[in-house]
């Protein structure tokens, strides 16, 4: 194991980073480990070099992933290889802090270049029918109810996945505000559409129990648990399959409601900040990137606002 990490996972917690945000850079340094181990490496020797070589061991597709635990053909994206090394980077910086022996500044550690991709959202109309097919896709009733109910809210909110399948009852009040905890346990209130409530409610209608989560199962091994609730394991497969049954083309997730939720107000002309607040997101700049306007949109803008947009004869 490389030295200290323990007490550098145990530094995070102190400074109150949520479990999962201390989980991942538990696994993103176990994999620069298992290279080290791999390579046959010291820790105390590491070099610049030793960066070049780990880069090349994250994206290479015949290495044995230690990542996934999978065979060694899933190859990483820019932005996965760059959070693991800003992982091994936030690490040096803490052996620094500490006065622990550092072979190498935080600052030899260089990110990759990030190629830029169109991003894209689904057609409003396209995530109309995903919201909707629930109701038109499952043969059980109270699961047409309750999946329908979920994606509502997805939509309605723009809420996280693991943010929605956490909700306990509890949480929305009379009015439809939604009091959530989202990453680094930053607080903040999200909304439910007046059509989003509607199908929470009919959902809730159909329960008898006294389970405190939002969202429960109705099958499976944990149906029984006072504290059961639904994984978002189970609602991304869910929308996977709608999504194939109705032929929507555009990679279409439960994080797509989420980048739609923030073009679609975008769209309407609301104020980037406002939808940061709803995200949650500390930095407007995260916020821009789920800011994504469709094609028609921007060629709406263009004709729009382009100063030369009129013809001669327009002028005339």
């Amino acid at each position: 194991m490389l030295p200290h990490m323990d007490d550098f996972l145990l530094n995070l917690q102190a400074n109150n980073y949520s479990a999962e945000t201390v989980y991942n850079y538990e696994r993103d340094l176990k994999v620069f480990d298992k290279f080290l181990a791999d390579s046959g490496i010291s820790f105390d020797n590491i070099n610049k070099k030793t960066i070049t070589y780990y880069k090349a061991y994250l994206v290479s597709r015949d290495r044995k992933t230690a990542i996934f635990n999978e065979p060694g053909d899933r190859e990483l994206g820019s932005r996965s290889v760059n959070r693991m090394l800003s992982s091994f980077r936030s690490y040096l910086r803490y052996l620094i802090d500490i006065d622990y022996p550092c072979p190498l500044p935080p600052e030899a550690v260089k990110l990759t270049k990030s190629g830029k991709k169109q991003p894209r959202v689904a057609e409003i109309d396209e995530l109309v029918w995903l919201i909707e097919a629930p109701s038109r896709l499952e043969a059980e009733p109270k699961v047409a109810l309750r999946n329908r109910a979920m994606l509502e809210m997805l939509f309605a909110t723009g809420m996280r996945i693991s943010e929605l399948c956490s909700l306990n009852r509890h949480q929305i009040d009379a009015s439809g505000r939604i009091f959530v905890t989202g990453k680094g346990k930053k607080q903040r209130f999200v909304y439910l559409t007046p059509r989003a409530a509607h199908h929470l409610e009919n959902y809730l209608k159909t329960r008898t129990d006294n389970a405190p989560a939002l969202f429960i199962p109705y099958s499976g091994k944990n149906v029984t648990k006072p504290k059961r609730r639904v994984s978002t394991n189970y609602l991304q497969e869910r929308i996977r399959r709608y999504r194939e049954k109705l032929n929507i083309n555009v990679p279409t997730s439960a994080h797509s409601l989420r980048h739609g939720f923030a073009t679609y107000l975008a769209e309407k002309g609301a104020n980037p900040a406002a939808i940061q607040i709803l995200l949650g997101h500390e930095s407007l700049d995260t916020t821009t990137r789920y800011v994504h306007a469709s094609d028609k949109y921007a060629e709406e803008t263009h004709k729009k606002f382009h100063p030369l947009a009129e013809t001669d004869n327009d002028r005339t």
